[in-house]
């Protein structure tokens, strides 16, 4: 009697008595061999598990590799890995076999049906840290009985990147239920806001630990853009040439005392920026079950009306901010028409600047 990598007893009566049982993965991964032998055109890299929790990697070049590859695990004792990879760091790590740089951005574009003139671009980059990709994006047009909503936002995650994507798939769903979002917006964002960080730390056992922060901006109509964030991912509009932001960096300098009346603490070490609890660099966040107590999900929220004099928003998570300022990144692209190619254009420079954090950024430009 064995127990696997999930820690379930199982006999091995097939096996070597010292060989434990193989995960689902290794199956898996038997199959697909299976599959690509008999068609020789694909012949890619193949990755398993080995007992250091790495992957091996192997071309496979013909048929009889099969064979070869099961006495290798075989007889090198082949044990389960006591880490199991996350499906986003199985595919970086068959990136990088493949000479794909695990960086390589993820970007797209839309146009709004009610405007010709009104289109959003995005774009994400990896980080040179070692953790997944934490930043999530979400930006599209909707058409909603007779009117047009035009959602984006950015949710930068920190400890974990399973918040941000849960924020992607729930946030704006929990918005837009709110039965007083056409006629009160701002106080159905705010609603939706703290009903989303309930869910979030009612679920903490499945999503587990960390958090995010999150900026969301709203455009009712082409006419109307209702922008709400925690944390420090950013908004900022540009009316003639100028950069207004219109979102708060919420940092715990800022927010000391607000802090402090929960129960918490702000550090300030030298060479270190400002910390809640000396571990989280933003006052508000959603999630973070362990500093809650001393955090708050409760947003700024600001209408900002649309007119001729309107020329493009920017959305962006702080891998841009900590290295540009609001005017800088309006200057950088207010000659680039094409919002998917400013969106590239900006995380380029910020990659130029030696930004070390991942990157996300939306563009919605109005001409």
């Amino acid at each position: 009697m064995r127990r696997t990598r999930d820690g379930v007893k199982a006999k091995n009566a097939a096996c070597d008595p010292m060989i434990y049982p193989p995960s689902t993965l290794h199956f898996f991964g038997l199959l697909l061999l299976l599959f690509l032998s008999f068609n020789s055109l694909l012949f890619p890299f193949l990755f398993f598990y080995n007992n250091f929790g790495h992957f091996l990697c192997v071309i496979l070049t013909t048929k009889t590799h099969i064979h070869i590859i099961y006495i290798y695990i075989y007889k090198h004792k082949f044990f389960p890995s006591k880490e199991a990879m996350t499906g986003r760091e199985i595919l970086d790590k068959m990136k990088e076999k493949v000479g794909i740089n695990p960086s390589n951005a993820d970007s797209g574009k839309g146009k709004s049906k009610m405007s010709k003139h009104i289109t959003h671009g995005y774009h994400l980059v990896k980080g040179k840290s070692n953790h997944p990709m934490e930043d999530y994006v979400f930006a599209e047009f909707r058409q909603v009985n007779n009117s047009e909503l035009g959602l984006f936002a950015i949710f930068d995650g920190h400890l974990s990147h399973v918040i941000p994507d849960y924020l992607k798939a729930n946030l704006f769903t929990n918005i837009l239920n709110e039965p007083n979002f056409w006629t009160e917006p701002e106080t159905a964002i705010r609603k939706a806001y703290n009903v989303t960080d309930t869910q979030i730390l009612e679920q903490a056992i499945d999503l587990g630990k960390g958090g995010s922060t999150a900026v969301t901006a709203i455009l009712m109509n082409c006419q109307k853009l209702v922008v709400a964030n925690v944390g420090d991912s950013r908004a900022v509009i540009c009316k003639n040439g100028v950069a207004k932001q219109l979102s708060v960096d919420h940092e715990p300098a800022s927010e000391r005392e607000s802090i402090e009346n929960r129960g918490g603490f702000v550090s300030n070490f030298p060479g270190d920026v400002a910390r809640v609890d000396g571990q989280l660099a933003v006052a508000r966040a959603f999630g973070d079950k362990s500093l809650k107590k001393h955090l708050t999900s409760e947003p700024d929220v600001i209408t900002e009306m649309i007119n001729d004099d309107t020329e493009l928003i920017i959305l962006a998570s702080d891998g841009l901010w900590k290295v540009m300022s609001n005017q800088e990144a309006v200057d950088a692209i207010k000659g680039v028409k094409d919002a998917r190619s400013a969106a590239k254009h900006l995380t380029e420079e910020a990659v130029n600047r030696n930004s070390k954090d991942d990157i996300s950024i939306v563009v919605v430009r109005f001409q």
